[in-house]
């Protein structure tokens, strides 16, 4: 077994779990980490698809008693059947574009220079939504149709690396008029569709790849991503109840100038 590439998967694992959840853009902060531990063997890309599975496990057994409670009432229960409406209208979007311009996504826009402009571009973006939505959002935890389509069409823009699809719908749930909280928690759920749905595609693309060697790596990174994500998650919730995202926006800019000026 290579320790070290064990503690390589470890390390990635934590990164991946504690941004994926954050608006401040997974890909980007992978794409740093993997190239200074010179990280970039041929199953890199299935690693990945196998943290960000170990990230959304977080979600679901965080959420556990909301999510079994809306599969359990979905048949008679009108706040479940909304809440999965609402998902479906909200994942759809970024799933038709995702699977019509996968290729040519990942062809183009998969480089440093992207994600280092998507970073710089969308803390700004953030930080002038923050300074422009009204203090006192609507705080109901009821999501209507509308603000669910706006959050499924801000989410498409998740599609260019770096952009973050945390930061896409979350600031779409709030430019729409919900609370923080209620925004942050409906990008959680919507994240368990959306990234499952990616992560089958790309193994389901990537499976000749596999080897039994690279399952010890596969697990520790899993394993690292689960808890650091259950971590974030937990810390991240409490802080948008009393907080803006303005902080996140200015880590943005500053660790898409540090990528950009490390990579150029």
């Amino acid at each position: 077994m290579d320790f070290y590439l064990l503690w390589v998967a470890i390390i990635l694992g934590i990164v991946e779990g504690a941004t994926e959840f954050l608006p401040v853009s997974s890909t980007g902060h992978l794409i740093i980490a993997s190239d200074l531990l010179n990280f970039n063997n041929t199953t890199h890309v299935v690693f990945e698809i196998v943290i960000q599975l170990g990230a959304i496990l977080a979600v679901v057994m965080e959420y556990r008693k909301k999510l079994l409670a809306t599969l359990l009432g979905i048949t008679r229960e009108k706040s479940a059947q909304d809440l999965v409406v609402n998902l479906i209208i909200a994942f759809i979007p970024a799933a038709i574009l995702g699977l019509c311009f996968h290729n040519q996504i990942k062809a183009h826009l998969f480089n440093p220079t992207t994600v280092s402009i998507a970073l710089i571009i969308g803390g700004v973006a953030m930080i002038m939504i923050e300074k422009r939505v009204p203090k006192k959002a609507n705080t109901s935890q009821t999501i209507k149709k509308s603000q669910a389509l706006v959050v499924g069409i801000a989410q498409c823009l998740s599609l260019v690396p770096g952009v973050s699809r945390a930061a896409s719908t979350i600031m779409g749930g709030v430019i729409s008029g919900l609370d923080r909280k209620v925004a942050t928690e409906f990008s959680f759920y919507l994240a368990i569709p959306i990234i499952f749905a990616a992560s089958i595609f790309e193994l389901m693309s990537n499976w000749d790849i596999l080897t039994i060697h690279d399952l010890p790596i596969f697990i520790a990174g899993f394993t690292a991503a689960f808890l650091s994500a259950t971590i974030v998650i937990r810390i991240f919730i409490r802080y948008v109840a009393n907080h803006t995202f303005i902080a996140f926006g200015w880590y943005r800019i500053i660790i898409g100038i540090i990528t950009l000026y490390y990579f150029y």
